[in-house]
């Protein structure tokens, strides 16, 4: 990541960037330095066989740490991230799982609306787990980082289990 002595926050997690000039999410709203932090986050996750089980974690918290305006976009990726936060973190599926019924859940995603967002997204972002050293430190603040960023979600948590609960229904019946 290009280095700048001028620093900014993401006007999505909120931490404090050097300003860069780059790329951000085209729907996600992030600094350009923080779309590039997690990319590297990203690729180290796709380069280590050991950290495949909590890659997709790290997509969810980022998503909904970086949700966008209201748009069809948004709203449906928002919506779907957060359910697989909520099955991973208070269903406690295996990463495989979680994703089929997240998937599952993306058929329903037109049924979703705007959540307005948290003022504060989390304690935990994609600059800790881009700070660390080892595998152990790296799924060990992934994991924070999603219980951080779906707790931030709090207040939409029913509405959240109320989606999810019209994926199971055709699924259990």
């Amino acid at each position: 990541m290009p280095h700048s002595h001028a620093h900014g926050p993401c006007p999505g997690c909120g931490i404090s960037l050097p300003n860069i000039d780059g790329p951000s999410h085209r729907y996600m709203t992030s600094s350009p330095a923080c779309w590039a932090l997690y990319q590297e986050v990203m690729a180290r996750a796709y380069e280590s066989p050991d950290l495949q089980e909590v890659y997709r974690l790290a997509v969810d918290a980022y998503a909904v740490q970086h949700p966008g305006t209201p748009s069809r976009q948004s709203i449906q990726s928002v919506g779907v991230h957060l359910i697989r936060l909520c099955l991973f973190i208070e269903h406690q599926l295996p990463a495989e799982k979680a994703n089929d019924m997240m998937l599952a859940a993306a058929r329903y995603k037109t049924h979703f609306h705007w959540l307005a967002p948290p003022d504060h997204r989390g304690e935990i972002t994609a600059l800790n787990v881009h700070q660390t050293t080892t595998i152990a430190a790296y799924r060990e603040y992934t994991r924070r980082w999603a219980h951080s960023a779906w707790q931030a979600w709090e207040t939409h948590h029913d509405q959240v289990r109320e989606w999810l609960q019209r994926v199971l229904e055709p699924i259990s019946s």
